[in-house]
């Protein structure tokens, strides 16, 4: 070969590999993207709120004495635990408790006086037996035999009147105790304190009819705690009592805690004419395990259906038209795949058909040029 020709050669191998260089510096760079391993496990059908709902207390009294008056006696603080009865707080009552005391000493007085009324009948009863067997033998006049069963009578209605005195004695304790009851605050079941709205020495009153006031004490059973949260009424008649749900709370985001529903509402809530939900209730179980506050949002999902060792993949990677990312270990490059889908919830979505086991979906399918046919790289 001529030396013009080597040089046309050797011109045309630059520019050949500066092509290839060019093109090498411009080609797109694969899109990282996060995969998921197609796989066998459970699939749960569920169905969940449409809005957060909230933790409620199946025991919880907002608490205030039925009278007004000054605070003596704060037995317990905030956090305490109480047992059903306890006095929880007690008004200044020495005035009601002195009614007491007069009450029962005057039921003493009165069963002293019966003793001695019904003990004076009894003579005079004995009295005239005695001068009616007398007047059999004409020892006795009949005027007298009168007078003696006429006071045998008399004495014996004595006798009534005083039992009768003696019930009117206690029924008067009765009240005052009654009275007395209503400067004491007493717990309604056993549960937490959660707050006290008044010091000793404080003057409280009670709630105005109509007008809401912050109670004296509040008080919770956190042994029992269930979410109120509303389920679309398209999802509502598959719900029932006593169905196994699984309850997620704001507070706590990477725990999931175990329940069931207790109770399905009898209606349709309709304050939104759009979204019509009905109210459920889910209780959690064992809740003293987990240090559980009332108050805090929560979300459930109802379990329907439980599918075992089932073919499942993320639900995030699930896009529309029931379509899948699947990565091509041999290319690199991403491949859209339909698959038939089973059942389904937020976490996992059972495959029927369209993949196998061990391949590779993309779960974060909402990522920039992330599309079927760009090539990727795991990240």
């Amino acid at each position: 070969m001529s030396s013009r020709g080597v040089r046309i050669s050797g011109l045309l191998a630059l520019v050949v590999a500066a092509a290839l260089v060019a093109w090498y510096l411009s080609r797109p760079k694969p899109v990282q993207v996060t995969l998921a391993e197609v796989k066998v496990g459970a699939v749960l059908a569920t169905v969940a709120n449409t809005r957060a709902g909230t933790v409620d207390a199946c025991d919880r009294a907002r608490l205030a004495p039925p009278m007004g008056g000054q605070i003596a006696r704060l037995p317990f603080k905030e956090g305490n635990k109480v047992q059903q009865g306890d006095i929880l707080l007690e008004l200044w009552n020495l005035d009601q408790r002195a009614q007491v005391s007069q009450a029962e000493r005057e039921a003493v007085a009165s069963r002293s006086r019966t003793r001695e009324a019904c003990a004076t009948a009894s003579v005079a009863a004995k009295n005239a037996t005695r001068i009616r067997q007398l007047r059999t033998q004409n020892l006795v006049s009949e005027g007298e035999t009168e007078r003696a069963v006429g006071d045998a009578d008399a004495r014996a209605a004595g006798c009534d009147a005083t039992r009768d005195q003696e019930k009117v004695s206690q029924a008067r304790i009765d009240v005052a105790k009654a009275e007395l009851e209503r400067t004491i605050l007493r717990a309604p079941f056993a549960g937490v304190v959660a707050e006290i709205n008044g010091e000793v020495g404080e003057f409280v009153t009670p709630s105005p009819v109509g007008v809401p006031t912050p109670p004296t004490v509040d008080l919770v059973d956190g042994s029992c705690l269930y979410i109120s949260a509303p389920i679309d009424e398209v999802d509502a008649p598959a719900v029932k009592a006593g169905q196994r749900a699984s309850i997620s709370l704001d507070a706590f985001p990477n725990q999931r805690f175990p329940g069931f529903v207790r109770r399905v509402a009898p209606y349709v809530l309709d304050t939104e004419k759009q979204a019509r939900t009905v109210e459920v209730e889910a209780e959690i179980e064992n809740p003293e395990k987990y240090n559980l506050l009332p108050g805090y949002s929560a979300d459930v999902e109802v379990i329907l259906e439980n599918r075992e060792n089932v073919l499942r993949i993320p639900s995030q990677a699930l896009l529309e038209g029931k379509r899948v990312l699947v990565l091509n270990p041999g290319t690199g490059i991403l491949e859209s795949k339909t698959i038939e889908k089973g059942v389904a919830n937020w976490e996992y979505t059972e495959v029927r058909s369209g993949l196998k086991a061990g391949e590779l979906v993309v779960t974060s399918v909402d990522r920039e040029g992330v599309a079927d046919g760009v090539a990727a790289v795991r990240e």
